[in-house]
């Protein structure tokens, strides 16, 4: 997991996981600010338009010329709102993971190529350097089924293991979706009930509920790698 994927299979209202790393696995994030950029840019694309010119017209720290040219560059953006569902995310140094469904049959090409085109044209302007960032195209593989969907979010949410220091919890890392799961964060650019809904029987405390599922899938992987070490070992 994930499959390997060369010819995408895009269907109305398909479930897909999406995935990329940086060309000659090179680091794709390199600062803090470089996470945040490309999460601005989920939320931008995937959030009502309005709710993106509202947070500018709130921003006290900018003028009016420059709230000005923020609106005009929001009106050229792509909007993916009622296009796109982001159900869950990480980014790592060299590479992210994207849950995804799409309403239209060709949303997530069309929603991929402007996320991707933005952010490395972001990265080449900053560090002075020009080509592809990202190794290809992105992958995407058709999530069947509602229990594939329910195992890649926790596929995905566990990626960031091998970055914690000893003693941090899974929900430190913060460039995930997995504090907002855990957190009972409100972000309204993630649909975070597609998963949620699955631990219907445990209304009082959903998050809790998935939080045990998270824990309990990082167990068996725990327990199969010391399985494989053993049989190495034999």
């Amino acid at each position: 997991m994930p499959a390997k994927n060369s010819i995408k299979t895009y269907i109305k209202n398909g479930f897909y996981h999406i995935y990329n790393r940086g060309v000659e696995k090179r680091n794709i994030f390199l600062d803090e600010q470089d996470y945040r950029v490309f999460l601005s840019y989920l939320k931008i694309y995937l959030s009502p338009k309005e709710d993106s010119v509202n947070n500018v017209n709130s921003n006290e720290n900018l003028d009016y010329e420059d709230k000005n040219i923020q609106i005009s560059k929001l009106y050229t953006l792509n909007n993916f709102f009622n296009k796109i569902g982001l159900i869950s995310y990480v980014l790592m140094p060299n590479h992210f993971h994207l849950e995804l469904q799409q309403t239209n049959k060709k949303d997530i090409e069309i929603f991929m190529r402007s996320l991707i085109t933005k952010y490395t044209m972001y990265f080449n302007r900053k560090y002075k350097r020009v080509g592809p960032l990202f190794q290809g195209r992105y992958k995407a593989v058709l999530i069947l089924g509602s229990e594939y969907l329910l195992h890649l979010s926790c596929y995905i949410h566990v990626n960031p293991l091998e970055q914690l220091t000893k003693g941090q919890q899974l929900q430190s890392y913060p460039w995930s979706s997995y504090p907002a799961y855990v957190n009972n964060l409100k972000i309204k650019w993630l649909k975070k009930d597609f998963i949620l809904s699955s631990f219907i029987n445990n209304q009082n405390n959903l998050p809790g509920s998935y939080k045990k599922f998270v824990e309990e899938y990082i167990k068996k992987l725990e327990e199969n790698n010391k399985a494989h070490k053993d049989l190495l070992l034999d």
